[in-house]
């Protein structure tokens, strides 16, 4: 039975051909048997023809088949030809029209038509019986009838049909909305996961290099100092390892397993250890505390953790010798503000002014947009005496 039916679906004009001549023979033998249709049997012959075309073609040509339809009216009305079977089909076209996504004054001229078929029909053959005035109103009213729900089920079925292709529409946009959603997402995770691979490789390469050129040039004079000096690079080697081992962890699948061999994210406790490492090699750094430590959110500690350590190893980088650093916390009743300043050198004026792209790295602009997805606010440059300062205001609003 569905095969059937996906083969009538599949050939509407071949399903509308067979109606058009079952139409055809009733209409036929309508003429060859009956009184009104014997004075005038070719014109009767002619009209049921032509409507047995605008069956056929209804759905093929549903506009042009109207016009024929009202001329085929017009043509019965002039010549007497008294309405019969093959009227039937103007049921069948306006129907079709009102159901069609055409043009609108197709729709609207098969509704007049069809409020006013059945009035003209009734001033031009009056049926027998209806000789009172309230007797042919009445007639007319119920001969109108099948017209009208002929046009509202076609209309509802055209109102339907957009509806459903407009939810169809509207599905298939959200579903693309949701795939752009889903890439951002997975380029934005990149991008932070890339800045926290930039802050770490920064900072443990340059202390690295530091320590290493230490003990290189004290390796004869004091080999204590230099022993202690490949200790801290071993040390900071491996810790490097292990923040890239959890950050490269996610963007690979199936290791979630792993997670012992992933560290926690950097919290504001650690910048002291941070601050300690630093100090270990060679740089002058002076740390303070004011107000009073309490828990912050994850993304804020994070944060002040990746500002300190980023402002730290532009110190190293861009400070110069005998360069000296200071670094502040400081905690308020609604926010984290964080200071970090050095009397060196500090970085280009060129780095500054283009925002960290200074073509060897986006350490400023990876502060900028840390800062940023907390809701804080940054303010880095040459401070005024010489060095560089930066200052961050971290907002604790989602810490409740």
């Amino acid at each position: 039975m569905q095969r059937l039916y996906d083969f009538l679906r599949r050939h509407p004009t071949g399903v509308d051909t067979f109606w058009a001549v079952v139409l055809l023979g009733f209409s036929l033998l309508w003429v060859g048997s009956t009184h009104p249709a014997a004075a005038h049997p070719v014109g009767f012959g002619v009209v049921a023809v032509l409507f047995s075309l605008v069956v056929a073609l209804r759905r093929r040509a549903p506009e042009k088949m109207l016009l024929l339809t009202v001329a085929l009216g017009i043509v019965q009305l002039v010549f007497d030809l008294a309405p019969f079977v093959a009227d039937f089909a103007m049921l069948v076209i306006i129907f079709t029209v009102a159901a069609h996504d055409g043009a609108r004054w197709a729709s609207r001229l098969a509704l007049a038509g069809g409020l006013c078929a059945a009035t003209l029909s009734q001033v031009r053959w009056p049926t027998e019986g209806t000789e009172s005035g309230a007797a042919k109103v009445f007639f007319t009213v119920i001969m109108t009838v099948p017209f009208v729900l002929a046009w509202v089920l076609g209309d509802s079925l055209r109102t339907r049909r957009a509806y459903f292709a407009q939810l169809e529409e509207r599905a298939s946009r959200l579903e693309k909305e949701r795939e752009a959603q889903a890439k951002v997402a997975v380029a934005a995770e990149r991008a932070r996961i890339a800045r926290e691979l930039h802050d770490v490789v920064a900072h443990n390469v340059s202390v690295m290099v530091v320590q290493a050129d230490g003990a290189a040039y004290v390796m004869d004079s004091s080999p204590q100092t230099a022993k202690q000096a490949l200790e801290t690079i071993s040390t900071t080697g491996r810790q490097a390892l292990a923040e890239m081992r959890r950050l490269l962890g996610i963007l690979r699948t199936g290791e979630h397993q792993e997670a012992g061999e992933y560290v926690p994210q950097p919290d504001v406790r650690q910048i002291e250890d941070l601050v300690e490492q630093v100090r270990g090699a060679g740089l002058t750094v002076d740390f303070a505390i004011e107000g009073s430590p309490r828990p912050l959110p994850s993304g804020v500690e994070l944060t002040a953790y990746r500002i300190v350590q980023e402002a730290l190893t532009n110190t190293r980088k861009h400070g110069g010798p005998d360069v000296g650093a200071s670094v502040r916390l400081v905690y308020f009743d609604d926010g984290l503000g964080l200071l970090v300043e050095d009397d060196g050198r500090g970085a280009p004026q060129e780095m500054y002014e283009d925002g960290g792209a200074d073509g060897r790295g986006h350490g400023l602009i990876g502060m900028r947009e840390r800062v940023g997805m907390v809701g804080g606010t940054l303010d880095a440059g040459p401070r005024p005496g010489g060095g560089f300062r930066i200052s961050a205001l971290l907002p604790l609003k989602s810490a409740h």
